[in-house]
């Protein structure tokens, strides 16, 4: 049995991402799969070098509106289909998901949404998590493995953030959104981090204009959740914190695939 590795990356801006260093990385770290989040970019505003690395089957879902949200799958593995969008407009328009079905199971990149703008961004969020639970689950309860790779802009419990009661008001730590991440957990899906590591003080975003990275004051809001059919395949899930260019870092996960 050999096993695959499947990465995630919020680059809060791809074509910045040239500069620092991004193609390189991709040609060093030789992920099966990539995912990103926040490429603020229309596909054919790409330079050619992003559009096409070597290696690589691209797929891109982009927002109407310019230089916003906007994911991005980056395969070696052939996917059987590709879906962009949940199939809600007032979602898709923003360029959020990327579901790409593959034999062995269905991968969801998303960018979900940030609640902190106002109140009506705080319930679009919730509307957002609900409408993506509602596919996932979909595929799930039709015996498909399912995997969720993004930025899901909230950290689940306390140990997810540097401090946990400073923000306790603030959105990305509100009761109920960690409320729905321990609702989808319960219809059969896990955290694949917190299978490997319980220790604190692992993060996955950083404010950057208080340079909170420099002392490790972080978010963990970046996730692989996984349905539970494939809890005894994944093994390994990690963090890259060491790895710059964004105010997010990599993570990633191990998956055992083949007979």
């Amino acid at each position: 049995m050999g096993s695959i590795n499947i990465m995630s990356w919020n680059v809060n801006g791809l074509r910045s991402m040239v500069k620092k260093g991004f193609l390189e990385w991709v040609a060093e770290s030789q992920p099966d799969i990539l995912c990103l989040q926040e490429i603020k970019a229309q596909e054919r505003q790409l330079p050619t070098n992003l559009r096409h690395i070597d290696g690589y089957i691209p797929h891109f879902f982009s927002a109407e509106r310019k230089g916003y949200s906007g994911v991005a799958v980056y395969t070696k593995l052939p996917p059987v289909n590709v879906e962009y969008g949940l199939g809600e407009k007032r979602f898709d328009v923003e360029g959020r998901t990327l579901i790409a079905e593959f034999e062995d199971f269905v991968l969801f990149n998303i960018y979900f949404p940030n609640g902190k703008a106002s109140d009506e961004r705080l319930q679009y969020k919730m509307d957002f998590y609900d409408a993506f639970m509602e596919r996932a689950d979909g595929f799930k309860d039709e015996g498909r493995n399912v995997i969720v790779c993004g930025d899901v802009n909230t950290a689940h419990k306390e140990i997810d953030l540097a401090r946990p009661k400073q923000n306790e008001k603030s959105s990305g730590f509100l009761p109920q959104e960690r409320a729905w991440i321990d609702i989808f957990l319960d219809r059969g899906y896990v955290d694949t981090f917190r299978m490997f590591n319980q220790e604190a003080g692992q993060y996955s975003w950083w404010d950057q204009k208080t340079r909170a990275r420099d002392r490790n004051v972080g978010w963990r809001i970046d996730y692989f959740f996984a349905s539970e059919s494939l809890k005894n395949r994944i093994t390994s899930a990690y963090i890259l914190p060491d790895v710059m260019g964004s105010d997010h870092c990599p993570i990633g996960i191990e998956l055992e695939v083949g007979q």
